[in-house]
């Protein structure tokens, strides 16, 4: 209604959004991924703003909106299946990690640190102190560890020493996923999501495909 009506100058997308987002949630759809369209739309504007195609260029209340919210349901139903699709690839990478981290004689929860890593993403001590929930010292030893074994590379000095992943990461993966790897991260990273992700299509395919009914 409020998209129909359009009463603000600016915000009548975020503000329709808002209320959509809290009528599911008071009809028990309590997940974010539930609630919440925006990262959904953010990346499918043209589908979006012609969702509105139908409400015509003035209020009317006898307009067939039937159109937008199948298309609303639709993007749903995308959204969600995008996110499964992703949770599904990345827990295989997760227990990747873990077994690259046994493999490497390893703490276990060195995983958090490579986790990151394989992401791209800059690991300090205090972060990893945090999602290990160690001591300094002992922080210190695991990541030492990590670079020792290839798995991590140290970048900077003193108290801006950092983390970043190491030469081995990516190649160690790739060959507990079956997957090879060029030498340069954000590709090997690409090819080792990309890859699960459609052996993860293929398998949500494979069963209806040979089921009979």
């Amino acid at each position: 209604m409020t998209a129909a009506i359009h009463p603000f100058r600016d915000g009548n997308g975020r503000v329709s959004r808002v209320l959509s987002s809290l009528a599911m949630y008071r009809g028990g759809f309590r997940l974010p991924e539930f609630t919440s369209l925006e990262e959904w739309w953010g990346r499918h504007l043209a589908d979006y703003y012609g969702s509105f195609g139908c409400l015509g260029g003035e209020f009317d209340p006898s307009s067939d909106v039937t159109s937008f919210i199948r298309s609303h349901l639709l993007a749903q139903l995308h959204h969600v299946r995008a996110l499964d699709l992703r949770e599904r690839s990345q827990r295989r990478i997760w227990e990747a990690v873990e077994g690259v981290v046994e493999d490497a004689a390893l703490k276990p929860r060195v995983a958090n640190a490579l986790w990151d890593a394989f992401f791209g993403r800059t690991v300090t001590s205090r972060c990893y102190r945090a999602l290990a929930d160690v001591s300094v010292p002992t922080a210190a030893n695991d990541l030492a560890a990590s670079v020792s074994a290839g798995l991590l590379a140290a970048v900077g000095a003193g108290r801006s020493r950092a983390y970043v992943a190491g030469p081995r990461l990516y190649a160690r993966l790739g060959a507990a996923l079956g997957v090879a790897v060029p030498d340069d991260p954000k590709m090997a990273r690409f090819a080792i999501s990309s890859r699960l992700t459609e052996a993860v299509l293929k398998e949500q395919i494979s069963p209806g495909a040979g089921s009979s009914g």
